[in-house]
């Protein structure tokens, strides 16, 4: 096995068949190609003839090699690289020293542990970019006309307890749509089109967002507790919402909702709430639901539990007031929020959410 230090020869199999570096994602047509040292050899770097180059006469060394090279800097290494792009390490170390051969220029510093010289370091920098301009331009070169495709980044709690079991309700209103639903604590980069929308909790509809974000409040619901049947009766009609402090409270990352919902309703708060973190809303309702404890949620969450009467609405006093303490937000790409297919998801999520979000 070959390394940094020590570079496996070339594949004479390799070099007869005259196969570039290709990854899952390159096209068939690719692997028909000379291989790049067959071509850095033959061509070398041309000069600047002054002036635009014509397409024919630019100074371009083969894409296989510039996505390698950028692979090993982006990831930090020959083997991460060659995982990245699902061929042998082996190809990933020749394609580098071919395409150092053909610049002339050392890239690697291979007796520092494979890091980058500062001309590679700059040469990354200025390739990264192209590159990442060239994924977008494909991106929407391919997505342009495409009105029946979406793919709808959301957090977890609102994808798993809402958006997830009302999609069949936009499935019947607008036939045909193939929709992607990925629940993560994530918000994608809308520049890198890796969702078409986003749905996240916020507590600040007017904070700062990106110049290149169109976002819109969904639903501001109403946070209220919520418990097993067994366990309401247990507290009984209209306690006092002191009575929680003896009681399991179940969070997600922190206590902060629960301090602050306590605290607008007069509790004098300790230091520290005890009660599991979950993480996670959907985690915590389950938890609700098996007796394990009380939980801090709103109707778009809890619906259909309520509904069931798998799950009851506490009745504490004192009743007022009630309590919001963020909205759930749709984030679109600027250049896309009037396109067809989130203007009809758009409006649809709309209607249903603020439809849902009242416990009545």
């Amino acid at each position: 096995m070959s390394s940094l230090r020590d570079p496996a020869p070339p594949d004479p199999a390799e070099a007869a068949t005259g196969r570039a570096l290709t990854s899952r994602a390159d096209p068939p047509t690719v692997q028909a190609v000379e291989s790049v040292e067959v071509v850095m050899t033959r061509e070398g770097p041309r000069p600047a003839a002054g002036g635009r180059p014509s397409p024919a006469r630019r100074l371009l060394p083969p894409f296989a090699a510039l996505r390698a090279f950028e692979a090993v800097g982006q990831l930090g290494g020959i083997r991460r690289a060659a995982q990245e792009l699902g061929v042998d390490h082996a190809a990933v170390s020749r394609h580098l020293r071919a395409l150092e051969d053909w610049a002339g220029v050392k890239l690697i510093d291979r007796e520092q542990g494979g890091r980058l010289t500062p001309e590679g370091a700059k040469y990354l920098a200025r390739i990264s970019a192209a590159l990442e301009e060239i994924s977008r331009a494909t991106a929407d070169l391919t997505r342009r006309g495409d009105d029946s495709r979406l793919v709808i980044w959301s957090v977890p709690g609102f994808a798993y307890r809402w958006l997830i079991r009302r999609l069949p309700d936009f499935n019947a209103a607008h036939p045909g749509f193939d929709l992607e639903v990925r629940p993560t604590d994530h918000a994608p980069d809308f520049g890198r089109h890796e969702a078409d929308a986003d749905i996240r909790y916020v507590r600040d509809m007017g904070g700062a967002q990106a110049a290149d974000v169109q976002s819109v409040e969904i639903a501001r619901p109403t946070v209220f507790p919520a418990a097993s049947p067994a366990l309401a009766a247990r507290l009984g009609p209209d306690a006092p919402a002191a009575a929680l402090l003896g009681e399991t409270l179940l969070h997600e990352d922190d206590d902060s909702e629960w301090r602050t919902w306590l605290e607008a309703r007069q509790v004098e708060v300790p230091e520290r709430l005890g009660g599991p973190r979950l993480w996670h809303a959907h985690l915590t309702l389950d938890a609700a639901r098996r007796g394990q404890g009380i939980v801090l949620t709103n109707a778009l969450l809890v619906g259909d539990e309520l509904a069931s009467g798998e799950l009851v609405e506490l009745k504490l006093q004192p009743a007022e007031p009630e309590i919001r303490f963020g909205a759930y937000a749709l984030r679109v790409r600027r250049d896309r929020w009037r396109d067809p297919a989130i203007l009809k998801f758009r409006r649809w999520l709309e209607r249903a959410a603020a439809h849902d979000a009242s416990p009545g």
